[in-house]
């Protein structure tokens, strides 16, 4: 790899979430990151042309990715270093939202937030607002990331619009692990996230909107919720959660 395609692919790797550089040989890179421990190992097939592998993957992480991109033998095929760029961001926000990432990357928040409690307030109510508040930070940026920074459902990409919601309320979650799992839930712009917050619409094992018969038609309309509206994506991740939230849709 010569100068030129290093210092690019070195660039785009800075960019999109795998700011070092792990190894390299005469004709590839391997680049890591501080953020999470996926690797992405770079190999430049011919002039602009690249083949880009992972080590460290999780098998969730390569099946989400086969959302968006053909992955073949594990590897996906760029043929410029903005098709390069793209996988990257992608396959950056995956390694840092899928479970457990996220969950380790909260004790480790918590635990320095902790450390400047008084002692004698931690194990108290002080210590509990301190990691709800943490958690739900932590919640919402994985959220972000994992739905690329748009509505689950309209793709609205307007950040100050979003809520990060859960489908088992935060409250009732029995470990962190639940409460920070991405596909505890969904990003949704807020008037979605206050009706799915109160029961007022679901989604089926399809993806498509369910909607609680205490909302009237008219009402249904003038909240743009048609019979076609869907999830822009579902998983079976996401099923187990889902369920528990579709047995509570009110109704009426």
């Amino acid at each position: 790899m010569d100068a030129l395609n290093r210092t690019l692919v070195e660039k785009a790797g800075h960019d999109f979430g795998f700011e070092y550089t792990v190894s390299e040989t005469t004709t590839s890179l391997a680049l890591g990151s501080a953020r999470h421990p996926l690797h992405a190992e770079i190999e430049l097939i011919s002039d602009g042309i690249f083949q880009l592998g992972f080590h460290n993957a999780k098998d969730l992480l390569i099946d989400e990715l086969q959302r968006d991109f053909v992955i073949s033998n594990a590897t996906v095929a760029c043929p410029s270093i903005e098709a390069l760029a793209s996988v990257l961001k992608r396959a950056s926000a995956l390694a840092h939202s899928l479970p457990n990432q996220v969950e380790q990357d909260f004790d480790s928040v918590v635990a320095k937030e902790v450390e400047k409690i008084p002692s004698s307030l931690r194990g108290t109510e002080v210590e509990r607002l301190v990691r709800q508040r943490v958690g739900q930070d932590s919640y919402r940026r994985a959220m972000l990331e994992y739905w690329g920074g748009a509505c689950a459902v309209s793709a609205v990409a307007i950040p100050e619009m979003l809520r990060a919601s859960h489908a088992v309320p935060w409250s009732e979650c029995e470990t962190d692990g639940q409460r920070l799992d991405v596909f505890n839930g969904f990003l949704l712009t807020a008037n979605l996230d206050a009706l799915f917050d109160r029961y007022l619409i679901s989604f089926d094992k399809a993806g498509y909107l369910l909607v609680s018969n205490v909302i009237a038609e008219k009402e249904r309309d003038s909240l743009g919720l048609g019979s076609q509206t869907r999830l822009r994506w579902l998983t079976a991740q996401h099923e187990a959660y889902l369920e528990l939230h579709r047995a509570r849709l009110r109704v009426n």
